[in-house]
């Protein structure tokens, strides 16, 4: 499974800007700027990139809305459901919020990552890559993003491109273990079809 990311003008607070995707159910949510420091050992912690993990079905306590943010509007509301694994109901938030884009650049880049793990959890493929090229288009090939794509080609079975865009994810950021267990889950997916050649 998988988790997202931000980078506008190359800051750090860039790559905090949905990070709830990483988040799994039932986890709590830190009141405005979630940290990774919470992440599980490699060897423990779920594949992740733009999805959730496979964790339990436990809903999640919403994280309170930054001041000035609506905990209601659009945007929280897809980030709510996604983090409750109510895909559905999700895309349709996130659908809503990119039909009122153009905004603030982190706002709809958020939005856009949304939309394509609601798309990539859902099967829709086609879907999750213009909404990838969207999010494409606002950040450039963040570590983030190119790892929420490799993820997408191995639910595909795409392996081939998967290992391209998640090893140019590592390039960007070595010591992500989001990154690092999608390739550890990349191998273990591409064992089966090595021993059928």
């Amino acid at each position: 499974m998988a988790t997202c990311f931000l980078v506008l003008t190359g800051c750090e607070a860039g790559h905090k800007a949905v990070e709830w995707l990483n988040t799994p159910p039932g986890a709590p949510q830190a009141d405005a700027a979630p940290s990774r420091t919470t992440t599980p050992p490699l060897a423990d912690a779920e594949p992740t990139g733009s999805i959730l993990g496979s964790g339990s079905p436990d809903i999640a306590a919403p994280r309170v809305a930054p001041p000035g943010e609506d905990p209601n509007d659009d945007l929280n509301l897809g980030k709510r459901h996604f983090r409750q694994a109510n895909y559905g109901l999700a895309e349709q938030y996130f659908r809503r919020a990119a039909e009122k884009t153009p905004g603030e650049a982190r706002h709809d880049a958020e939005v856009w990552l949304g939309l394509a793990a609601c798309y990539d959890r859902l099967r829709r493929f086609e879907l999750a890559d213009r909404a990838y090229a969207q999010a494409l288009k606002i950040l450039g090939p963040t570590p983030e993003l190119l790892n929420n794509l490799g993820y997408s080609y191995l639910l595909r079975g795409d392996y081939a491109r998967a290992r391209e865009k998640l090893l140019a994810a590592r390039a960007k950021d070595p010591d992500s273990p989001y990154i690092q267990n999608n390739l550890v889950l990349l191998e273990k997916s591409e064992r089966p079809n090595r021993a059928a050649r």
